[in-house]
């Protein structure tokens, strides 16, 4: 079985159920193609990132992949991006905005393996003194 790269309509779904309004940070793990996946890559971070900008995003890193302290084999990343977006919402308008999707393929035809996973702010400490207050 090839490894997911792009979502799928069940993903997007429940992506889009989560969906508070809030801001999320999108965790881009990557693994480039051995052929020319890094280069691929560059050119559609450079046709990415005035889209993601439209709709109010901004990249917070982008980053290579060193050797992991802590990982089971296989599960080392050639590369990390984090995407601000202000809502899944934004993230779907810029996804669907035609001119994004005339690019997707330099991500696609980049990558062989790929993690996309949404995430929202997380403070313990003030959920723990909300529970004891």
């Amino acid at each position: 079985m090839r490894p997911m790269i792009d979502p799928t309509r069940d993903t997007v779904r429940t992506f889009m159920q989560e969906d508070d309004g809030a801001p999320i940070v999108m965790l881009n793990l990557l693994r480039f193609a051995p052929d020319g996946g890094e280069e691929g890559y560059a050119r559609y971070v450079a046709h990415f990132t005035p889209h993601a900008e439209s709709v109010g995003a901004e990249v917070l890193y982008l980053g290579r992949g060193g050797s992991p302290l802590v990982a089971e084999a296989g599960q080392e990343w050639d590369a990390v991006l984090l995407v601000r977006y202000p809502s899944r919402q934004a993230f779907m308008d810029m996804v669907r905005d035609p001119d994004y999707a005339a690019g997707v393929q330099l991500r696609s035809g980049s990558l062989v393996e790929a993690v996309l996973q949404p995430t929202v702010a997380w403070s313990p400490a003030a959920e723990a003194s909300e529970r004891s207050g």
